[in-house]
C-alpha cells in the first residue's frame, strides 16, 4: 500500500535521521510548514519538491508516486438532518417545560412550540425507517 506524501516525507526523514527542524533548515522553510506536510495538512511547493527529493535521498518520481491523501469524510446529510431534527424536538419540548415554570409561555405559543417539535420528530424517526 502507497503512503501519502506526508507520510512518506516523514519516514524518509526519520531514516535519514534528521529533525523536522534539520529538515526545515535544508529546505528553507520552518519547522510548523515540515510538520503540516508530514501530517497532510499541506503539501511542499512544487517548485521546491527536486531540492526535498535530493534532501531526502530519492528521487522526485519516487517522492511524487506517493499516494494521494483521501479525501476528508463527509458526514452522511440524511444523519446530520436526522440528529438536527431531534435535538430540535427536545429543544422545543424543553423550552416548553422552562417557559410554563416560568409563567412566560401562552397557550398559543406553547402549541406552536410542541407542533415544532412533534413535526421534527416525526420527520426524525422517517428518517431513520427510511
Amino acid at each position: 500500500m502507497k503512503k501519502t506524501m506526508g507520510a512518506l516525507i516523514a519516514q524518509l526523514r526519520k531514516e535519514k535521521g534528521m529533525t523536522q527542524l534539520e529538515l526545515a533548515q535544508q529546505m528553507g522553510v520552518t519547522d510548523k510548514a515540515v510538520s503540516k506536510w508530514e501530517r497532510d495538512l499541506s503539501c511542499p511547493d512544487i517548485s521546491s519538491i527536486p531540492h526535498l527529493a535530493q534532501v531526502l535521498g530519492v528521487s522526485v518520481e519516487e517522492l511524487m508516486q506517493s499516494k494521494a491523501q483521501e479525501p476528508p469524510q463527509h458526514p452522511d446529510v440524511a444523519q446530520l438532518v436526522n440528529t438536527a431534527c431531534k435535538g430540535v424536538a427536545l429543544a422545543m419540548g424543553v423550552a416548553v417545560v422552562v417557559l410554563t415554570v416560568l409563567q412566560a409561555l401562552t397557550p398559543t405559543a406553547g402549541m406552536a412550540m410542541l407542533g415544532v417539535g412533534v413535526a421534527c420528530l416525526a420527520l426524525a424517526l422517517m428518517e431513520e425507517k427510511s
